[in-house]
């Protein structure tokens, strides 16, 4: 089935028209970018996207404005400062198929070397697996009506991705695909590990 990605931006003209370019080299997807209020080029070069619009900022708002125009049954929220593996997408959408499971994400890699960026790696899909707890930056999917069968992601500025994960915990099987995701260091080298 073919997945719409939904990727919420903000000020992300240095990364997001590589990020729509690699999916796109992935095969069917439908691509919807949910800016935020950007005030750099990012809405001029997201411009290969199928969809781009401009939503009230915060990630949250943003996922739910996106994920309200997709047409594909399959939702992947994806950080624009983030890339799949190939063969990702498949991989995502084979899992989705398995009636025993609720949702989803991929392996994280930090594009950093050093040991305490593997540990933030390790850390991540140790996370998953016990808790089923998953992080924006993980690459989140699942089935669109299972997402809107619980009401999208709650209306908070922060933590919106804990707290959706949580409750899809509560409710089903979360799985970690061995497939990565590889995610810029940038947040870590602004303010540390």
């Amino acid at each position: 089935m073919p997945v719409s990605i939904i990727i919420p931006t903000w000020n992300e003209a240095a990364n997001i028209a590589a990020t729509v370019a690699r999916l796109r080299a992935q095969g069917d997807c439908e691509i919807i970018v949910a800016d935020g209020g950007s005030t750099d080029d990012t809405l001029a070069h997201a411009r290969h996207a199928d969809r781009v619009i401009v939503a009230q900022a915060g990630r949250a708002f943003q996922m739910n404005a996106g994920a309200a125009l997709a047409t594909h049954g399959n939702l992947l929220f994806l950080h624009a400062d983030c890339q799949i593996e190939a063969g990702g997408l498949a991989a995502m959408d084979r899992t989705l198929a398995k009636p025993g499971v609720l949702a989803g994400c991929f392996a994280m890699r930090v594009q950093a070397e050093g040991c305490g960026f593997r540990s933030i790696d390790a850390c991540a899909t140790a996370r998953v697996r016990f808790t089923g707890v998953v992080y924006g930056d993980q690459g989140l999917f699942l089935r669109k009506h299972d997402f809107f069968a619980m009401g999208g992601f709650p209306k908070l500025r922060f933590m919106e991705d804990v707290f959706f994960s949580s409750r899809l915990a509560s409710l089903g099987r979360v799985v970690v695909l061995g497939k990565k995701i590889f995610v810029s260091p940038r947040r870590w080298q602004h303010v540390g590990l």
